[in-house]
């Protein structure tokens, strides 16, 4: 490790955690990997065609920070679409020419959501993107941190899995089975975040934005779903899990695709919390 990353890694842990020392600049570039249409998590090709295009990227980050000197820590990124933990239930994963791939919803009554138990981290999606971690390892050493894949929250799992149109009504007249839904996903995204830290110790949590985080300051997820509920179901539906995220880990910190100001004060009420 050079002097410039350690102290980059002393500044970026402050900014996280405090002391605040001033804002962070990073560089990045959309040519850092190729970009490929198909997700390797649920690919048929063999896990080893994607480690050209991660090594490539992880390469950028170290160059880029010998050029420009910027604030950033480089990290090798197991990239995933938003379906990564969908598709471990079961849901079937469509791919585009050009845009990442999607889940596409498994259920749509709450007898079926009941039927599905927790996958196992075996699961074929999550197998390979283990895989594909130990594969990197392999080739830039146990010092290198390794990213997580793209981790949404087990809310927004949840309404992955179950059709969404039919999801949002069961909040109110099923909202018992929404809530046992939830936990099956929450469920999972523990177990996965226990074992990858256990695997990867010097891993990158963080998911988005692109940065590196220390995994001792907590886990990260986005909750993109907070910005079409109220507060109120947002209280009931999501915060009890997020919670329980941050408690056992050690903290958390929530990116948010939606319009969800009205939110902010729910983001804060799960402990350690940072959105």
């Amino acid at each position: 490790m050079t002097a410039k990353e350690a102290g980059n890694r002393h500044f970026l842990t402050d900014l996280f955690s405090g002391p605040f020392r001033g804002h962070a600049v990073i560089m990045t570039s959309e040519g850092a990997t190729p970009i490929e249409p198909d997700d390797f998590s649920v690919s048929k090709r063999p896990v080893r065609d994607w480690l050209p295009g991660v090594l490539q990227g992880y390469e950028a980050k170290v160059r880029w920070l010998e050029e420009i000197g910027d604030d950033s820590v480089p990290y090798a990124t197991l990239g995933t679409g938003t379906g990564l933990f969908a598709a471990a239930f079961g849901c079937p994963v469509h791919i585009y020419p050009d845009s990442p791939a999607c889940a596409l919803p498994l259920v749509s009554t709450a007898e079926e959501a009941d039927r599905l138990e927790v996958p196992g981290l075996d699961a074929p999606t999550l197998a390979r993107v283990f895989e594909l971690g130990r594969l990197v390892r392999e080739r830039v050493g146990p010092e290198t941190p390794i990213s997580v894949p793209d981790i949404q929250s087990p809310f927004d799992i949840a309404a992955l899995v179950w059709r969404k149109e039919d999801f949002y009504i069961a909040m109110v007249e099923n909202p018992e089975a929404v809530k046992r839904l939830v936990g099956k996903c929450h469920a999972l995204l523990k177990n996965f975040w226990h074992e990858f830290i256990r695997e990867f110790p010097e891993c990158n949590l963080c998911h988005c934005p692109i940065a590196w985080a220390p995994p001792r300051l907590g886990c990260w997820l986005s909750e993109d779903e907070a910005g079409c509920i109220s507060t109120g179901m947002f209280e009931e539906f999501c915060l009890p899990w997020l919670a329980d995220l941050s408690e056992s880990f050690g903290g958390l910190f929530m990116h948010c695709c939606a319009t969800a100001d009205y939110q902010y004060e729910n983001f804060k009420k799960s402990p350690t919390c940072a959105a």
